[in-house]
């Protein structure tokens, strides 16, 4: 499976000018008259071919998905091998827990919650080999610099903010204002309700706003 770029400082949906105020920006939609019909048509083929063991399904599960999911993975993880390796365990888990799939979601959406709960094991994992290692073990090197058309300063500092999040502030904040999850879908892959996504988001976008945002003070002063 390729490598798949990634945009942290979220140069495809949040500009340098709206990371102030930390709010989603979409392309204008076009509906399609049978765009709605045609997803849930594709969902059900990909869910009956996987069920019955057709890798055709498989590949076109990936040809559609594997993109996006590397996208979430990696900004879930802060790597792009971790990210590549979380998309192949999460299809080595589809394949093994296929007959589990009881058709309450989506299949798309049943398959995102199970990249999703790999990246939390991953996350999990690297935290205890964190703590069990010597004291003089070399330090990790530093992330791969992502979206190399931002200012540095400013990926910085967004970086550094959303770090200071709480793992769902920061999750939700990603998957609705980087990778365009509604709240119905970030509800579902998150096993919350769309009230506490919401409520998530808003609270996220607070606490980035009060740190991306010059202090009011240093402004008042400028302007004398």
């Amino acid at each position: 499976m390729g490598s798949v770029g990634l945009t942290l400082a979220w140069g495809n949906r949040i500009s340098p000018v709206a990371a102030q105020g930390v709010r989603r920006v979409d392309a204008p939609e076009i509906e399609e008259p049978n765009r709605a019909t045609d997803t849930v048509r594709e969902d059900a083929a990909l869910a009956a071919g996987c069920l019955a063991g057709d890798m055709c399904a498989y590949e076109r599960l990936y040809q559609l998905q594997g993109a996006r999911m590397k996208n979430l993975a990696r900004n879930l993880l802060g790597s792009p091998t971790d990210a590549e390796d979380a998309v192949q365990e999460t299809f080595l888990k589809i394949q093994r827990g296929i007959k589990g799939f009881r058709g309450q979601s989506s299949f798309v959406t049943w398959t995102f919650r199970i990249l999703v709960n790999t990246c939390h094991d991953m996350r999990r994992s690297r935290m205890r080999r964190k703590e069990q290692a010597p004291d003089n073990s070399e330090a990790a090197p530093p992330p791969e610099p992502r979206a190399p058309g931002a200012h540095p300063c400013l990926r910085m500092a967004l970086e550094r903010a959303l770090i200071t999040l709480t793992p769902q502030q920061r999750e939700v904040f990603l998957m609705y204002e980087v990778e365009g999850f509604h709240h119905a879908e970030i509800a579902a892959l998150l096993e919350i309700s769309e009230t506490a996504s919401k409520n998530t988001l808003f609270q996220a976008k607070k606490n980035l706003r009060s740190m991306l945002e010059p202090p009011r003070s240093a402004e008042a002063g400028g302007a004398r």
